[in-house]
């Protein structure tokens, strides 16, 4: 065969053969918009994952004495390290580990929370007592406490301690709860913008004079009933204590006919050096 022949023989077979069809400007369109879609598909399905992961792994909790706590578990994600390792969210207890959480069970800053504690006990005033739970009692519910990382400020750990005293009088049995926030922290320094911000509650607050010291007393609650009074003062170096106190431990039990202080004495105890956590 020669070259001549090869050739008519080439144009031969292309003459028999179905042309492809004319490109089509929409059906191109089409196949760049269904690849779009499942590109932005699969994106928004692994965003939807991560929001549930977040949702339901950083959820926040309440305790039974009505407090709102951040989760235990793994805390927010730092920053890498040098190394490229992740640094720990949390303070470092006494065992030279980081805490597991935001509650320190072991070491200064328990405890300064027990401490505070019986500084609680010890005001109860007369006519009442402070009963104790029962020796080991996993959950305690008539003596609390706890000490709580807050923030990182200027490079300083802010701690919080939290205190809530069962008081009986008859068959009744109320509360008595003492939180204290360290320095420095950003909650106000009018008296009652302070007791505004306790646990988010609103109510009906006075100005209770302390010598020359002003308190804020919020002496009604708003619609949040957790509490009936509690005081609020700033120390001049910044530590901030609250004062509350209620007719009713729980649900499970009886309540006291009267609270156990009265408004001046609730201002004065918001400035009592036995609080004043340093």
């Amino acid at each position: 065969m020669n070259e001549q022949e090869l050739r008519e023989g080439l144009r031969s077979e292309m003459a028999g053969t179905t042309p492809p069809p004319p490109l089509s400007t929409k059906a191109a369109l089409g196949a760049a918009r269904r690849t779009h879609f499942r590109r932005r598909a699969l994106w928004a399905s692994l965003g939807s994952a991560a929001v549930v992961l977040a949702v339901t792994g950083f959820a926040a909790v309440a305790t039974p004495d009505g407090r709102v706590y951040q989760p235990a578990g793994q805390g927010p994600l730092g920053s890498p390290d040098a190394s490229g390792d992740t640094k720990e969210a949390w303070p470092t207890g006494p065992d030279g580990q980081p805490q597991e959480d935001r509650t320190a069970r072991a070491g200064s800053k328990y405890e300064q929370g027990i401490h505070l504690l019986n500084q609680v006990v010890s005001i109860v005033p007369a006519g009442f007592t402070a009963p104790e739970d029962p020796p080991g009692q996993s959950d305690p519910t008539l003596r609390t406490q706890q000490a709580q990382f807050e923030d990182k400020v200027d490079g300083v750990d802010v701690w919080s301690y939290l205190s809530s005293v069962a008081v009986a009088k008859g068959k009744g049995t109320g509360r008595v709860i003492v939180e204290v926030h360290d320095a420095p922290n950003s909650l106000p320094a009018e008296p009652c913008d302070l007791a505004q911000t306790f646990w988010g509650m609103r109510g009906e607050c006075r100005v209770e004079t302390v010598g020359a010291t002003p308190v804020g007393v919020v002496v009604r609650p708003g619609d949040d009933d957790r509490l009936d009074q509690w005081s609020a003062f700033r120390h001049p170096d910044g530590v901030v204590v609250f004062v509350a106190q209620s007719v009713r431990l729980d649900e499970s039990r009886p309540a006291l006919k009267d609270l156990p202080f009265s408004v001046p004495q609730l201002a004065a105890l918001a400035v009592d050096e036995r609080f004043h956590l340093k």
